[in-house]
């Protein structure tokens, strides 16, 4: 899941999707994920909602369950998809129904939907084969929505979490600290998952939207957060604890907390109706 500027850099080989450790070691502390993890803008929501000719929704790497309580609260039916055990028992017990398994390899058994979508997941899915597959599954006028949100925290607390890192782990494949500014990488990102969609074919031409909100954090809250990102959910716990230390003593030093802006992208397509 790309969440934080350092980690949207991947390296060119392998391509996300082909990352399945990464892409698989979020359930490591699904509870931890389940309360950290910010949630998704009200208004994206209820715009794929009232985009979609209907309301059942098939929700791709659903994780604990984030995206598909908020679909489940605007009035949805809701079946989640993840490749993780250990996610998926978690959203089931938030109320959730999920299948185990990759969306490539999901069987779906006949059956479709008003909406597919994805929130903090769809670069772990192949962009041309996952576009298919959802094409596969959508009725005619259902949409396709992929989500996600790009921030930076405060100067101060990422060049901490920088050093730290590169300190702690310096043959990590993620790169710290690019130069290109968070949502400018997250473009580029989309525009593969777009000409995804494009080659897949069944879709009308890609929509982007884009969603700006706030949210303010604690120390605590933060650190809370930093071991559900990619990154860090595979680092041993003295290495965790590590990096820790030093994101905390930089947030002790700017006065405890601060206020995140966040950008959350999506790319939405609508299914083509049978010529």
């Amino acid at each position: 899941m790309p969440t934080l500027p350092q980690e949207q850099a991947l390296p060119p080989r392998p391509e996300p999707h082909q990352a399945r450790q990464v892409a698989e070691s979020f359930g490591a502390d699904a509870n931890r994920y389940d309360r950290a993890r910010p949630r998704y803008p009200d208004a994206l929501v209820d715009r794929i909602v009232a985009a979609s000719p209907g309301l059942d929704v098939l929700d791709v790497g659903c994780g604990t369950g984030i995206e598909a309580r908020q679909f489940q609260s605007a009035g949805c039916t809701v079946l989640g998809v993840d490749p993780d055990a250990r996610m998926a028992e978690f959203a089931r017990r938030s109320g959730v129904a999920v299948e185990v398994a990759t969306f490539e390899d999901w069987n779906p058994a006949g059956r479709v939907f008003d909406a597919v979508v994805a929130g903090q997941a769809w670069h772990w899915v192949d962009p041309v084969a996952g576009a298919a597959k959802a094409a596969r599954v959508l009725r005619p006028g259902g949409l396709l929505a992929v989500f996600a949100h790009v921030f930076e925290p405060p100067s101060g607390v990422a060049d901490a979490f920088a050093v730290a890192y590169r300190r702690v782990v310096p043959d990590s494949p993620f790169t710290v600290r690019p130069t290109t500014n968070g949502v400018d990488l997250y473009q580029a990102m989309f525009a593969k998952f777009a000409e995804g969609i494009r080659e897949a074919g069944g879709f009308g031409e890609p929509e982007q939207w884009r969603f700006d909100w706030e949210q303010s954090y604690t120390r605590d809250e933060w650190l809370d957060l930093l071991p559900t990102t990619g990154g860090l959910t595979r680092l041993p716990p003295d290495e965790l604890t590590q990096v820790l230390e030093e994101v905390g003593a930089a947030l002790d030093k700017i006065g405890g907390g601060f206020t995140m802006p966040y950008t959350t992208l999506a790319l939405a397509a609508t299914r083509k109706h049978a010529t």
